[in-house]
């Protein structure tokens, strides 16, 4: 029995078949613009026909934005899109993504296939591209050795940084020999490995006139080199597989060259800076440096073996001032002692208590005489050692340092030698 379908249902299943095709997702399609109607969305409706048929056909804002000529009913064209159908109304018709004016559709056509190709092997990953040399001491230009686009290059590397050497590798950018002639040059510089950087291009001109940067074969040499690429093809819009593989794209050939080198002003002044910033930070070590030595001059100072005798010599005075107060109190109150007892033995003799006074007076006379600061006053002097007394000459060194007091005032000596 037939399958019954509803309206929806065969609509789908059209749409469905239309887009499992792999050949409708990509064509290209010739034809003449008619019933063109732009959308305030930014969508492009048209039609696209021949002499024996059309096509219904749209264009999304995203798509359209990419435009780089304006649709006019009437202009010939060649459009890329994919093949389906609108399942409300059943009707078939293609979603442009691409509209390139007649002419240059087969180029285009052969363009794409190769863009996809080489895309789909990795030749336009960004992880196989070389990164460029800083600062480039040999630059080869591989293009044609007349014109201007190789005079632009030569005189904005000359000027932009005229440390770098410029060789140029002639071959031809146009016609028919180009590609091999362009192989052929990429082969030298990459057999002589002298230069550093590579810039491969040539000025604008048409799609047929720039053909030779869309070879395979061109595309395969400048991925196999092993010096880094520069392409430098044609004016701005112009694009080449030449630009998907080179390992950086410059919009012209003069861009190239900017692009390749710094700029001499600009690395003088980068220098400069970097001095400035080297003598600042020099002066703050420096004044860094500075203040710790001074500090540690002064923790030194604090710890100095002067500093310690000083102290101890203070201490040292002090000591002898209590010693002759102390003697002095003791004296006091031994003789008020004997007054008071020479009153309470009032019974006693004059001559035992004149005895008595005789005996005290000389224990004092005796006591006075055996005062450190009455032995220095008879002459002799007093040898101190780290604050200690030195009684025998054996516990001194030569260069030791030594203070010496006498009755009035001290003296710091050094030790030449010692004897027994």
């Amino acid at each position: 029995m037939s399958t019954v379908y509803t309206v929806s249902r065969l609509n789908n299943e059209i749409k469905w078949l239309l887009e499992s095709n792999p050949s409708f997702r990509n064509v290209f399609v010739a034809g003449e613009i008619s019933n063109y109607k732009p959308h305030p969305s930014g969508h492009h409706y048209l039609t696209l026909k021949d002499e024996g048929a059309s096509i219904n056909a749209v264009m999304f804002r995203s798509d359209a934005a990419r435009l780089r000529f304006r649709l006019q009913n009437g202009m010939k064209v060649v459009a890329r899109g994919r093949v389906s159908s609108y399942p409300k109304s059943g009707q078939v018709q293609l979603y442009l993504s691409e509209v390139l004016p007649d002419g240059a559709g087969a180029l285009h056509a052969a363009f794409e296939q190769l863009k996809e190709k080489l895309a789909a092997e990795g030749l336009f990953d960004e992880a196989r591209k070389k990164p460029l040399p800083v600062l480039p001491r040999s630059i080869a230009l591989v293009t044609a050795e007349s014109g201007a686009a190789v005079q632009d290059m030569v005189r904005i590397l000359g000027r932009r940084w005229p440390l770098a050497e410029v060789r140029i590798f002639s071959a031809l950018v146009q016609g028919e020999g180009a590609p091999q002639s362009l192989c052929r040059a990429l082969a030298l510089v990459n057999r002589l490995h002298e230069d550093d950087l590579v810039i491969i291009g040539r000025g604008g001109g048409s799609l047929e006139d720039l053909w030779a940067f869309n070879d395979e074969a061109v595309a395969r040499a400048i991925a196999a080199s092993q010096i880094p690429v520069i392409s430098a093809v044609g004016h701005e819009p112009d694009i080449t597989i030449a630009d998907f593989v080179a390992d950086l794209r410059a919009p012209t050939p003069s861009g190239a060259a900017e692009l390749a080198v710094p700029d001499q002003e600009g690395v003088c002044e980068h220098l400069r800076q970097l001095g400035l910033r080297l003598e600042r930070g020099y002066l703050r070590s420096m004044e860094g440096r500075r203040q710790r030595t001074a500090l540690l001059q002064a923790r030194l100072a604090a710890h100095s073996p002067a500093h310690t005798l000083a102290e101890r010599r203070g201490v040292l005075a002090r000591q002898a001032e209590r010693l002759e107060h102390a003697f002095a109190n003791r004296l006091a109150e031994r003789r008020l002692a004997v007054d008071l007892a020479s009153d309470r033995l009032g019974t006693l003799t004059v001559q035992r208590l004149t005895a008595g006074r005789q005996r005290l007076e000389r224990a004092a006379v005796g006591l006075d005489a055996m005062s450190p600061l009455r032995v220095l006053g008879r002459g002799y002097a007093m040898a101190t050692h780290g604050g200690a007394a030195v009684t025998d000459a054996s516990a001194l060194r030569a260069g030791d340092q030594i203070e010496v007091r006498f009755a009035k005032g001290s003296a710091q000596c050094t030790v030449n030698k010692t004897g027994k």
